[in-house]
């Protein structure tokens, strides 16, 4: 079977292409032009493995959380593509991505993953490792303030975990302080080099592995079923004086 994966939900702009069995990809950090690169990094990765977008069985696409904006390009993308090809599609989480990509790397199989929100919040979620090495979500995926993300974890959160996203940087006093308590237990949270994360964004590669397993399943819905997931259902914007 064969699959194109991408993703535009954050800073990073990726796209992963399945043709038997063999990946071609591109990754690109881009802030704030996602809509310039993702088109033409589509068109490389079909040309690199010779195969025309009708040839494919469905296509996988970054369903936020993130940028609005970015999270927006990339489903408008998908439904565009898979609409001209008749391809069904199906969403992947930008967090669970991320956990999948550090079992992928480092094998880790217990990952926090939050990612920088803005307005002093991260998205964030806790996912465990399931018997098809698929990293599954322990419970729904949040937006809480980063001082706030110990308590909300520690229904689930049990035992040494990986962390991976931006919100470990915009925010990491803040989490490393507060991920500490848990009703006076010691919560561990593991970092590459004990500092920044070695996996700061979401890869179409990590969505790939889980979009074809939720096709097989039969997951996959028409273009105009495609759907975003912003777990922020609104936006405050504060206005500017004298406005």
């Amino acid at each position: 079977m064969n699959y194109l994966a991408l993703d535009a939900s954050t800073e990073a702009c990726s796209v992963a292409l399945q043709v038997n069995g063999k990946i071609f990809s591109r990754f690109e950090l881009c802030p704030q032009s996602h809509s310039l690169h993702l088109l033409p990094m589509i068109d490389a990765v079909l040309k690199e493995a010779n195969i025309k977008l009708a040839e494919l069985d469905g296509l996988i696409f970054g369903q936020g959380p993130g940028s609005f904006t970015g999270v927006r390009i990339g489903v408008g993308v998908a439904q565009g593509l898979a609409f001209s090809a008749s391809l069904p599609v199906v969403g992947v989480s930008s967090l669970q991505a991320m956990a999948q990509l550090a079992y992928i790397k480092h094998g880790h199989k217990q990952v926090i993953a939050a990612i920088d929100a803005r307005m002093s919040e991260v998205y964030n979620g806790y996912y465990v490792l399931d018997e098809d090495n698929i990293m599954q979500a322990q419970q729904a995926e949040a937006v809480t303030p980063p001082e706030q993300l110990a308590q909300h974890l520690s229904p689930v959160v049990t035992t040494p975990t990986y962390a991976v996203g931006t919100g470990w940087d915009a925010y990491s006093e803040k989490l490393s302080a507060k991920l500490s308590e848990k009703s006076g237990e010691q919560l561990n949270v593991l970092k590459m080099n004990d500092g920044s994360p070695d996996i700061l964004f979401p890869s179409a590669e990590a969505m790939l592995v889980i979009g074809k397993i939720k096709l097989a399943q039969g997951l996959g819905v028409a273009a105009e079923d495609a759907q975003p997931v912003y777990v922020r259902d609104t936006v405050s914007w504060k206005k500017l004086p004298g406005k």
